[in-house]
């Protein structure tokens, strides 16, 4: 752990210095860049890195800010997109050899809506093969590595976008998450990662690994960046069927109001006993809720059906709707896979309706149950992750089966969350929690966990060189 590094703003703090004409764009762009020729080679957070675009958009985004001003928080921002949002004329691959040579010729709606933001391109993030194997050795590119330690993992899937913006490669950059894939590598990694709720943020454009599971969203280093990053990407797609057309309110206007008076709901038994996780995660959340406490919020046990349940739902959705994308492909030329994600989804192929159709009757259920435990709290808490990052070498291809995901519960009920760094471990390496709120109540959860990163020190360390 090193204190945060000269050169690496928060997308917050660089947006008011680049709007006071304190910080060039084009030099902010190129502290970026060094630390990619510097870091990629150890990290490999990149598929694609777009320098010489970059360039350019700094230098536009430079030119529009001295005769007009910045207009937008983005303009000028270096952020990543990760590489299963399409984006118009550069290589989107997935992180597959079926998509090795694909160029698509449209914008995500994602990626335009940063692009009318100003913002600037620095390249394709690593995912794990179509956001569900990994990691994986065996494709024509390596798995991202954890910048706290290389030899550690990242988390999955949005590997690559957390790898990059702990390191200061991006200011931030984009997820997706269907099972905890924005969540579990911004636990792993120490930053701030958000799944908006389901139909918040436009999936049009990204590639689907199962569409009533998958959300889109941001990820950086502190809540107030993703507040930033979310009032840019929010609002209804009519091009997207699952797109929501509710109001999105200022993310950024109430972030710093005090939070005396939140009523925060800690769902213990998911992480004390369905998944039991290490006893440094438990003490880091246990002084987490201490220090929310001591903010004014009112802090209360919550009881919820046993993690096991939500899991089992939302992985046969999971398995099934995702073998629904991929059965041409699994049955044409499955070779072209790698093995992680090869292995993991064809169990998809051996669901039936008579597995999927309960499966959605339980997620109802469990959906309205968490809507009932909302009426009496704002807020849930819970484990982002049982604890430190795993070797790389050492996660196993059926990791995300062995126990039941802290992160699923929010992708079965469609409930927006987040996971925030909470210390560091015996290994130095990062610890988190999970917040939730009601859905389409990002405002009240983006609030409490800035109030959060406000007192505690955490945002103040950096990985190492």
């Amino acid at each position: 752990m090193t204190p945060a590094k000269a050169g690496v703003p928060t997308i917050a703090e660089a947006s008011r210095q680049i709007a006071s004409k304190k910080l060039s764009p084009v030099e902010l762009l190129e502290g970026c860049l060094a630390r990619v020729e510097r870091l990629q080679p150890k990290l490999h957070a990149f598929i694609t890195l777009t320098a010489e675009r970059a360039r350019e958009e700094a230098r536009a985004a430079e030119r529009a800010i001295m005769k007009g001003g910045p207009k937008s928080p983005l303009r000028g921002i270096p952020l990543g997109l990760k590489d299963i949002i399409d984006t118009a004329g550069l290589l989107t691959t997935s992180q597959s050899r079926h998509l090795i040579d694909n160029v698509p010729a449209e914008d995500a709606a994602v990626a335009a809506r940063f692009r009318d933001a100003g913002s600037v391109l620095v390249g394709k993030l690593a995912t794990h093969e179509f956001a569900f194997g990994g990691p994986s050795f065996d494709l024509p590119w390596p798995p991202a590595r954890n910048p706290w330690n290389p030899e550690h993992f990242t988390g999955g899937s949005s590997s690559g976008t957390a790898a990059a913006v702990a390191s200061g490669m991006v200011l931030g950059g984009l997820g997706s998450d269907t099972g905890g894939s924005i969540r579990a590598p911004a636990a792993l990694c120490g930053i701030t990662g958000l799944k908006p709720t389901y139909g918040r943020v436009s999936r049009r454009g990204v590639f689907p690994l199962a569409f009533s599971l998958d959300h889109v969203g941001p990820m950086a280093w502190t809540a107030e960046d993703c507040a930033i990053l979310l009032l840019a990407l929010a609002g209804h797609d009519p091009r997207d069927p699952a797109s929501a057309d509710v109001p999105v309110d200022n993310y950024t206007a109430r972030l710093n109001e005090p939070i005396r008076g939140v009523r925060i709901g800690v769902v213990r038994h998911w992480f004390e006993k369905d998944n039991k996780a290490e006893d440094q995660t438990v003490r880091a959340i246990d002084v987490a809720l201490a220090v929310l406490k001591d903010l004014g919020a009112i802090v209360r046990e919550v009881i919820l059906s046993p993690l096991a349940d939500w899991f089992a739902a939302g992985m046969i959705i999971l398995l099934s709707e995702g073998y629904s994308v991929h059965e041409r492909w699994f049955k044409s030329s499955p070779e072209r896979y790698g093995e992680s994600f090869r292995d993991r989804l064809a169990m998809g192929a051996l669901l039936s309706a008579a597995d999927y159709l309960p499966a959605l009757r339980r997620r109802r259920e469990l959906a309205d149950e968490m809507a009932a435990a909302f009426t009496e709290v704002d807020i849930l808490v819970s484990a982002a992750q049982p604890g430190e990052a795993a070797p790389i070498r050492e996660v196993p291809k059926w990791s995300l089966f062995e126990a039941p995901s802290f992160a699923m519960p929010f992708n079965v009920s469609g409930a927006p969350a987040m996971s925030v760094c909470c210390g560091f471990g015996a290994k130095g390496l990062p610890l988190a929690l999970q917040l939730a709120a009601r859905p389409f109540d990002e405002a009240t959860l983006l609030r409490v966990a800035h109030a959060y990163e406000r007192v505690t020190g955490w945002r103040k360390a950096r990985p190492p060189d």
